[in-house]
């Protein structure tokens, strides 16, 4: 099953007997402005008269430990707007897919037992593809080949990948060192390649609800600029305090959590092995990295007939608030 076909726009076109609850969805790279449109549909939906909730789908607005960093919205953005799943998990334990997706689900009940509209707002596609389509039900990877398998060098383990699993290294980045050597672990492990296991995902909620998304894909070099000028902020507001702390925990440098985006380069800093020139520019450059991977991702893994905008104000509020009416 493609990603294509199965986050199809579910509902979008139903019928008046047709009475899933909306699901609405904004989704593109960081610091498109997804967080203030959220914000600004969701002042729409009660204007209304209905009743709106946020729910993140940010793989590092998860974290509690990272609200300057994950650029967190503050209370004063939320606008009093109830917003959940921000800060949700402390850094000491990793989020996955899994277990974003099982939480998304129950706030999104919530959300409908409620007579709310859940506006899903965030950039990690593998989030969203997990809750909409589902989870492929792989078996757990065996430790030791899972051990020689991350030992392996990248070119190595792509070679050993063409060999064993062709049709997945031709679509992978021979240089992409954790996709590659996920696809070779799961078919020397489980004796079946990662196709077969995406192929019976299981858990999906597309069948369940009407869902209404946006993808914002902005111009480049305006996103390029906000992010330059974002993380510029955040090394001024507070991220400098943030990392100390999260590094006073003396947590796994392999968490999730001291592996996000500007983690590392602050870390530096403090450690005294960058200047804060230096920092602030290696921050910058790895949030337009960042940007760049979930814009590529947006464009071509969303589908086709999903409607893209530009920016947080690309609409004006009744174009906004005709978007995700009711059908």
């Amino acid at each position: 099953m493609s990603t294509e076909t199965s986050l199809s726009c579910s509902g979008q076109h139903a019928s008046a007997a047709d009475r899933r609850p909306r699901l609405a969805l904004i989704a593109g790279p960081t610091a498109s402005g997804k967080s203030d449109l959220a914000v600004r549909l969701a002042l729409a939906e009660q204007a209304s008269g209905g009743r709106a909730v946020v729910i993140n789908a940010d793989s590092a607005q998860v974290y509690a430990d990272l609200a300057v960093l994950s650029a967190r919205p503050s209370p004063e953005e939320m606008q009093g707007v109830p917003h959940h799943l921000f800060g949700a998990w402390d850094g000491a334990q990793a989020c996955s897919a899994a277990d974003w997706a099982q939480a998304a689900k129950a706030a999104i009940a919530a959300a409908h037992a409620q007579d709310a509209l859940p506006i899903l707002v965030g950039g990690t596609g593998l989030y969203i593809r997990t809750l909409i389509e589902g989870i492929a039900p792989i078996p757990p990877i065996d430790p030791a080949t899972r051990a020689a398998v991350r030992a392996l060098p990248v070119a190595e383990a792509h070679a050993a990948l063409c060999r064993e699993d062709p049709a997945r290294a031709a679509l992978l980045n021979p240089a992409d060192t954790t996709r590659v050597a996920r696809a070779l672990e799961v078919v020397r492990s489980t004796g079946q390649p990662l196709a077969h296991w995406q192929g019976r995902r299981e858990g999906g909620i597309a069948a369940t609800v009407d869902l209404r998304p946006l993808v914002l894909l902005p111009d480049r070099t305006w996103l390029y600029a906000r992010c330059d000028l974002r993380f510029e902020r955040m090394w001024q507001g507070g991220a400098l305090e943030e990392v100390a702390a999260l590094l006073a925990r003396n947590l796994d440098p392999d968490l999730p959590v001291m592996r996000a985006i500007g983690v590392p380069e602050t870390a530096a800093f403090l450690r005294g092995e960058m200047t804060a020139e230096s920092a602030i520019a290696a921050g910058q450059q790895a949030t337009r990295r960042y940007a760049k991977r979930q814009f590529t991702w947006a464009k071509h893994q969303f589908p086709g007939e999903w409607p893209r905008g530009t920016h947080e104000n690309f609409l004006d509020s009744h174009a906004l608030a005709s978007l995700f009416q009711n059908s």
